[in-house]
């Protein structure tokens, strides 16, 4: 029987005890002195034996079944003690899997090398990317790069004028770039537990639905997140859309402009009548040049230039009437004076604010502190550290908070930053009245909890990311903050260490619906639970969500595969899953197909030679089978199917001119 070992039981540890428990495993824990009480309830009852004493001696490794320890997961405080301690396991286990807790990549890179079945990483920086999308609201749950592929979760309420709502269904989203992973119905509560696959294919969108879909970044860019439908079904709906898309767009350019510094109002009115004094320019020459048709191009050009430096008198410095010139004409020369004479002054300004600024740069090296649309990070740790790193790889405005010294000033003099004693008078410098998110990421629970509540009574209306350390914590934290997303960075990091106990690479997570997804790298190997099957049956069959595909003889790996291709020794698979999903895969645990196709007729010859090669593909059956049924219709195929596998599969016969209904069995496949 194979065990797994937990070296050392702080906050991480406990949770990555209670993690493997889920699994159904044998856990033993080692823990140099064990606190008065646990941070989690009952742990003894998780744990199958505990032993007192240092985890990097090897007579207290000894005292362990070292030959049956599948798995280590070394996560003591102390970088020292955890890499010794891996280093002495594997003189003792050559096979024992090692998931260590440690900072220092250069070096983990170097001992993967050496000791072989080696992973490590820092907890704190595991979840840094969950709460940095948590803060650019609701629509972004996840940004990934895996191997070059960008990839983007995001979560859309269907608005009144969306072109999906010409959707005769809601599968009809899918697509080569883009996939829905839940589908929830207005007015419906949202379930507490992620389940992929739960939405029905057939479902008519409606208003305010919530659809929440993975898509790679190219097309999320290139569809501005929505996408446009090039066949367009009503033409109201449209007409909706781009109204209601220029008013949005005229709207956010209003605040974003009463929101910039003085500074940058000065530049943008400069450039604004930059292009005002060029067209003027171009205007009144073709002006002149008209009305004087014994003047040159050239001769017209000077003199609106010499009416825009100010040069009206030196034209017109006479007190007669000017028969030759119209009067309209006379006045848009005052004019070019008057509006050149203002970008003059414009200029001067904007002269004077770089002279100004060169001579005093020196003094002002940190950014000023933003004034509307950023993003407060309070707390710069490690994890708010890594957070406001996250956050400028993204292009987003952030200001940084604390209340300690920071270490290193020169990490931080392209941040803006405020360093104060007192919470109230810090949060008003921080201009929270118009952030659009604020994280709070303290090391003290407490400190979060009042930062948050001050938040949330000086703008109602921000994004609340907040920082807890404790299940009930969290739950009641939950509870009085409702619209805040409320994340205990060691529950996550604990399901990372979990999953890659297992064996699998874990390349990153995202928190959404009070859970963490994992997204998870399996390389196919003999007796591999996932050998041999389809990406359908790994998909419906597990509840997990198939990413990438790559075939060893392939050199590029494939964005949302097809579902009919056959995983082999060598292929490499990455999916979207929950704890469950690792739970099901590791332990084979394929959910039944329940549901079976009726195909009642054909149209032509053509039909069934189309519908035979269809039903070989999609429900993964014989060419013999699928024949035997398209040649003996009306029938029902003898092959059951999951409920999507079985839409899909009908969906296609219909555009062979095939008829089919959907039946499901009650009795499971065996």
């Amino acid at each position: 029987m194979d065990y797994f070992l937990v070296c050392g039981l702080g906050y991480l540890g406990q949770h990555c005890v209670v993690a493997l428990k889920k699994f159904g495993v044998k856990v033993i824990a080692i823990e140099k002195q064990p606190p008065p009480q646990w941070e989690i309830k009952n742990l003894d009852h998780y744990l199958d034996r505990l032993i007192i004493g240092d985890c990097s001696q090897a007579n207290i490794l000894l005292q362990l079944p070292i030959s049956q320890i599948r798995a280590a997961l070394i996560v003591t405080t102390v970088e020292k003690i955890n890499l010794e301690t891996a280093i002495t396991i594997r003189t003792l286990n050559a096979n024992t899997r090692l998931v260590v807790r440690s900072v220092r990549d250069n070096l983990n890179f170097l001992l993967s090398n050496e000791l072989g079945n080696f992973i490590a990483y820092e907890p704190k920086h595991l979840p840094a990317n969950a709460y940095a999308l948590s803060a650019l609201g609701k629509e972004t749950i996840s940004l990934l790069n895996l191997g070059g592929i960008k990839i983007r979760i995001n979560r859309l309420q269907v608005p009144g004028y969306h072109h999906w709502l010409s959707y005769s269904c809601v599968d009809e989203i899918n697509n080569r770039h883009r996939r829905i992973l839940s589908h929830d119905r207005q007015g419906d509560s949202p379930s507490q537990s992620i389940e992929f696959h739960c939405w029905h294919p057939e479902a008519k969108i409606q208003p305010q639905d919530t659809i929440i879909y993975v898509e790679t970044e190219d097309n999320y860019s290139l569809n501005k997140g929505y996408g446009i439908n090039p066949n367009r079904k009503k033409i109201s709906l449209n007409f909706l859309y781009y109204r209601s898309l220029i008013q949005t767009k005229i709207s956010d350019w209003v605040k974003k402009f009463w929101g910039l510094s003085l500074k940058q109002q000065v530049a943008r009115v400069a450039i604004i009548y930059g292009l005002v004094v060029f067209l003027l320019l171009i205007t009144g020459t073709v002006l002149f040049r008209f009305f004087y048709p014994g003047t040159t191009l050239v001769s017209s050009f000077y003199v609106t230039a010499i009416l825009l430096l100010g040069g009206y008198s030196d034209l017109f410095d006479s007190f007669e009437p000017i028969s030759t010139l119209p009067e309209w004409l006379q006045l848009f020369s005052l004019a070019l004076t008057v509006t050149g004479t203002a970008f003059v002054g414009v200029l001067y300004a904007l002269l004077t604010q770089a002279l100004l600024s060169s001579k005093f740069q020196f003094y002002n090296k940190r950014p000023p502190i933003p004034e509307a649309d950023h993003v407060v990070v309070i707390g710069l740790g490690k994890l708010g550290q890594e957070i406001t790193k996250k956050l400028r790889e993204l292009k987003i405005n952030v200001l940084g908070l604390t209340f300690n010294p920071i270490t290193s000033q020169s990490d931080f003099l392209d941040l803006p930053l405020i360093y104060g004693h007192n919470l109230v008078d810090s949060l008003q410098l921080a201009n929270l009245e118009t952030a659009s998110s604020v994280i709070v990421v303290t090391d003290d629970d407490i400190v979060n909890i009042e930062t948050a509540l001050l938040t949330q009574k000086i703008n109602p209306h921000c994004q609340l990311v907040i920082r807890t350390n404790g299940d009930t914590l969290t739950k009641n934290l939950g509870r009085l903050l409702p619209a805040a997303i409320i994340i205990d960075p060691y529950v996550a990091a604990a399901e990372v260490f979990t999953g890659a106990a297992f064996g699998e690479n874990i390349l990153g997570l995202s928190c959404w619906q009070e859970q963490t997804v994992l997204v998870t790298q399996y390389h196919i190997e003999e007796q591999d639970t996932l050998q041999g099957l389809s990406i359908a049956e790994v998909a419906y069959g597990y509840g997990v969500v198939p990413i990438i595909y790559q075939d060893k003889s392939e050199d590029e790996a494939i964005f949302l595969p097809s579902e009919d291709r056959s995983l082999m020794p060598g292929h490499l698979l990455i999916v979207l899953a929950t704890m469950a999903g690792l739970q099901s895969i590791e332990a084979g645990d394929l959910k039944p197909k329940q549901w079976k196709l009726k195909i009642i007729k054909a149209s032509s010859k053509m039909s069934v030679f189309d519908g035979i090669s269809a039903i070989a593909r999609i429900a993964g059956c014989s060419l013999k089978i699928a024949t035997e049924t398209m040649n003996n219709l009306p029938a029902t195929l003898p092959v059951k199917m999951y409920h999507h596998q079985a839409t899909k599969l009908k969906k296609v016969l219909q555009q062979n001119q095939i008829e089919s209904v959907i039946e499901q069995s009650l009795a499971p496949i065996s």
